[in-house]
């Protein structure tokens, strides 16, 4: 049996139209203003508004890109919601919630969480899904995501975390389609990292109480931040390259064939590295500096960036690699145009 060939048919993405600016978050954080701008790497990023709730940009992701392809939501075979855990209400199933906005009534919906790292495995499980099941040939991948709401700026432990911003991000994938060919993806796990990030308070260890929101233990916090820098670094970075790289290997391409990487927001050294040891020029990717990072959404947005500046251009082969705290790190290969 031939495997079907299964593309990108279009993409969306929302920002909020409110900015948090490097002025504010030195103020904030008592970090200089420069340190902000070159090391962590971005001068502003988006932060929610009163009605930027995190499945509710996920929808307007989603309808922008129906939108933009011209797809019939009611040809929609499944939703998979790819935001995260902190959205309007706990112990919800967002994507059902999304399903109902966009009007994908013969959909069925479910979510799906690996945090940073939600939308590159999302591409992966609709992919196998709709390999294996006939039934299933238009999928919508779309969510929000807001936790910049847990960074703490008076914690320095969490300083590489100051870039969290919000939106949202969608992507329709359709069986048949010839365009933006989806190939070979790529993941690892290393539950060694498991515990070393976490928000301590709200869970069934640490419930909220008044003496935990005294203690800012509602907000994300590094447990140990020496031994995580120490045992983390070059690893992340180790991992960055290998999945890219088997990604590109099980797709029939090498680093050289490379023509765009889409990347997460990352401290600028890091993202030169990773360029660097690619081979590729500046040009070949986009750095998001007036953005921070968006969690899952960044491939996407960095996929729009590159569409309208010119950086990718059909015909590139691109990798869409991201990273989640716990850790994970996933890429997946794509024939653009």
């Amino acid at each position: 049996m031939n495997t079907p060939s299964i593309g990108i048919v279009s993409t969306g993405t929302y920002l909020p139209q409110t900015y948090q600016t490097s002025e504010e978050i030195a103020k904030l954080s008592g970090l200089p203003q420069e340190v902000i701008e070159t090391k962590l790497g971005f001068s502003k990023k988006p932060v929610p508004g009163p009605d930027d709730h995190t499945c509710q940009m996920g929808i307007r992701a989603a309808q922008q890109a129906l939108k933009k392809g011209g797809v019939d939501p009611r040809t929609i075979d499944l939703v998979i919601y790819i935001g995260e855990e902190h959205k309007e209400y706990p112990l919800w199933t967002a994507g059902i919630k999304l399903q109902e906005a966009v009007g994908a009534v013969n959909a069925f919906a479910f979510d799906l969480q690996q945090r940073c790292g939600t939308m590159v495995l999302a591409i992966k499980v609709a992919k196998d899904m709709m390999t294996s099941d006939p039934e299933i040939n238009t999928v919508l991948l779309a969510g929000g995501y807001r936790n910049g709401d847990f960074i703490d700026y008076t914690n320095p432990r969490t300083r590489f975390m100051y870039n969290l911003g919000a939106g949202g991000a969608a992507v329709i994938l359709k069986k048949g389609h010839e365009q933006n060919l989806v190939l070979q993806s790529h993941i690892l796990t290393d539950g060694s990292f498991s515990e070393d990030v976490a928000v301590v308070a709200g869970g069934t260890k640490h419930p909220i109480t008044a003496e935990a929101l005294e203690q800012r233990l509602n907000y994300l916090d590094v447990m140990d931040p020496a031994g995580m820098k120490a045992r983390l670094e070059q690893k992340s970075m180790d991992n960055f390259l290998k999945v890219i790289h088997r990604s590109l290997e099980k797709s029939g391409y090498a680093a050289q064939d490379l023509g765009y990487l889409a990347i997460l927001h990352m401290k600028r050294s890091a993202h030169q590295y990773v360029l660097r040891e690619l081979g590729l020029q500046e040009e070949q990717s986009y750095y998001l500096s007036e953005y921070g990072h968006i969690g899952q959404c960044d491939q996407i947005l960095s996929l729009e960036l590159g569409l309208s500046s010119g950086r990718l251009r059909p015909g590139a082969v691109t990798v869409l690699v991201s990273a989640g705290i716990g850790y994970a790190w996933d890429a997946c290969t794509v024939r653009w145009g």
